[in-house]
């Protein structure tokens, strides 16, 4: 069987050189049959490994490309992540970090191809799966037919596909493969979704290779494949049952063969050996199979991008996704590189390119974290949006896609009165007054004590969103306070409501100092190099270099070093700002390793 009944006989026009094409005219690269992927005639197979452009800086993107291929990949396997590119409905960017075509270019004069997963959801413990938040908020049933869902698929569509077109190995491009969905059939059932999906991207001009993919079960395979698109894997072991399971024709190819693991904040540091990664390997090669590493090079989180999931509890992701990949976050080459490097070597007809040199980093140094203002006086500063608001509203009717929102009442309390919030997604510093009262938890203590004596002041609620869920039936959920805040039995009600910016809080240091909020520190550097940055003592804060939002540190772990890549830093004086909620530390540290944390053996699930 071969997916190639689902090309159209025409469709979209794309021009080669000065020469208008259609779909009617192109060739894919990729075909399948017989149990294997053809290419000119000849077996091939997709080694490949994934390395996500909104993981990486763009000026790092050619030399992590670069790593990919002296590991023994042909081919680079990227996720779209629709809302990296669309933040506020209708302004769809492709713009500096944002410019998938120059990556894909570059994995091509690399020596590269492509295999692009523009699905609407990805996972990719991502915020939301990949899903614009603003989306998620007004439509219930993501990932369906939904008309309101599929009109905005479409309209992503309409906005991504065209760029693409022309970067086919048909047309000469790089991209041999495309997925239609991620891993459906551990979500849904909507047939007539995948159909929507698959005609979509065909009826828009991708004549390449369709794949969806799957974990290996029946019951996932009947539900995540179309027709016309080859069934492929996602597994960590079971190469007998992927082969089991895959339908007449088709090549084996596992799309996520999980070669290490990603952290939850709380949790261990997952690790896989490089013994365990390459049997793997080895067992899905001697199968005659293809795969794609996840991830090859994992990359950060950076801003407030990771995701969540909630299996009984909400389980926010780290801000690193360095994944104990082959290719570190910070380029170093490991002993899994070095593994599949061997492994891979004997698939190519010429010598794989020389082995990169590991990367320069920062040398150790230490700079004081110097106070600048109260958790409090940050939020005072920050200016209200809209009036007065009869019940909380949550970052969705605010338009906020994630960080803080201070949550502001004036209240009045009886003898022995309890504070509750209903629907707390996710964390909450609770103050009355200038009075810190403590902190709520949306899967832990939601309520707490207001004082003693029967009295009357102003609350205020400093919530955090800590990850978007990006993986299973809560995908989507909103944040913010979700339903209410009560006194004993009785609603609170007549709010304010302070978004905080994601920009530093502060510029200028003034007078003043406290046991929370923000702080400075600068580093002097004479040349811009990668660099791992501690806050020993600090509680849970977010972290900004020279303006730019690093991620998040929290003392619960694993993760210890944030990553700070060389084209951050400058030459000269470097300012870093903390916006600490749980109590700063001392000091700021430059290291030359990075700390991920105690760890643990884990192939994934």
């Amino acid at each position: 069987m071969s997916d190639l009944f689902a090309v159209p006989s025409d469709g979209p026009t794309t021009t080669v050189g000065a020469r208008p094409v259609t779909a009617a005219d192109a060739t894919p690269a990729l075909s399948w049959r017989g149990g294997q992927l053809w290419r000119d005639g000849a077996p091939h197979r997709i080694l490949a490994g994934a390395v996500h452009y909104f993981r990486v800086h763009p000026d790092q993107w050619e030399d992590r490309l670069r790593r990919l291929a002296a590991m023994g990949a042909n081919t680079v396997d990227t996720y779209v992540a629709w809302n990296f590119h669309e933040r506020a409905e209708g302004d769809v960017r492709f713009d500096g970090w944002r410019d998938l075509e120059r990556f894909i270019r570059l994995a091509g004069e690399v020596g590269l191809d492509v295999f692009v997963r523009p699905s609407p959801y990805i996972c990719a413990e991502w915020s939301n799966g990949g899903i614009p938040f603003w989306l998620s908020g007004r439509v219930d049933a993501l990932r369906t037919s939904d008309p309101a869902f599929l009109a905005a698929v479409d309209a992503w569509y309409d906005a991504l596909l065209p760029r693409l077109v022309p970067l086919q190995a048909a047309y000469g491009g790089p991209i041999v493969a495309i997925q239609v969905e991620n891993e459906y059939g551990s979500f849904g059932s909507d047939a007539a979704y995948l159909a929507h999906l698959r005609d979509g991207l065909r009826r828009r001009g991708m004549v390449e290779l369709l794949t969806t993919a799957d974990g290996i079960t029946p019951d996932m395979i009947a539900h995540g494949s179309v027709p016309g698109a080859m069934t492929t894997f996602t597994f960590g072991t079971g190469v007998p049952v992927a082969a089991s399971l895959r339908r007449e024709g088709e090549a084996l190819m596992c799309s996520e063969l999980w070669g290490g693991w990603f952290d939850h904040w709380g949790e261990r540091h997952h690790v896989r050996s490089a013994e365990s990664m390459g049997g793997t390997v080895r067992e899905l090669l001697d199968e005659g199979g293809s795969l794609s590493l996840y991830m090859a090079h994992g990359g950060t989180n950076f801003g407030l991008w990771n995701g969540a999931n909630h299996d009984r509890v909400l389980q926010p992701t780290v801000t690193s996704y360095d994944s104990d990949a082959p290719i570190g976050e910070d380029g170093t080459l490991g002993e899994k590189f070095h593994a599949l490097r061997s492994m891979l070597a004997p698939f190519h007809a010429r010598a794989l390119p020389p082995v990169p040199p590991q990367p320069r980093r920062q040398s150790a140094a230490v700079a004081a974290l110097t106070p600048a203002a109260s958790l409090l006086e940050v939020v005072r500063r920050t200016p209200a949006r809209g009036g007065r608001s009869p019940r909380p509203l949550t970052f969705e009717e605010l338009g906020v896609e994630d960080g803080f929102v201070a949550y502001e009442a004036d209240i009045a309390f009886p003898d022995g009165a309890t504070l509750t919030v209903d629907g707390l997604h996710d964390r909450a510093v609770v103050f009355l007054d200038d009075e810190r009262l403590g902190v709520l938890e949306r899967d832990g203590e939601t309520s707490l004590a207001l004082p003693s004596a029967a009295g009357h002041g102003r609350l205020t609620l400093l919530v955090e969103s800590l990850g978007r869920i990006n993986y299973g039936p809560y995908t989507g959920e909103g944040k913010g306070i979700q339903r209410g805040v009560l006194i004993g039995r009785r609603f609170v009600n007549g709010w304010t409501h302070r978004p905080l910016p994601q920009t530093p809080p502060v510029t200028e240091v003034p007078a003043g100092a406290g046991v929370d909020g923000a702080a400075v520190a600068s580093f002097d550097v004479a040349e811009p190099l990668d660099a791992w940055l501690a806050f020993p003592g600090g509680g849970k804060g977010l972290v900004w270099l020279n303006g730019f939002l690093l991620g998040r540190y929290w003392r619960i772990g694993p993760q210890e070093t944030l990553y700070a890549p060389a084209p951050l830093w400058r030459v000269g004086r470097n300012e870093i700002v903390v916006l600490d909620t749980d109590g700063l530390g001392a000091k700021v540290e430059i290291r030359e390793a990075p700390s991920f944390g105690e760890t643990e053996e884990f192939i994934g699930s």
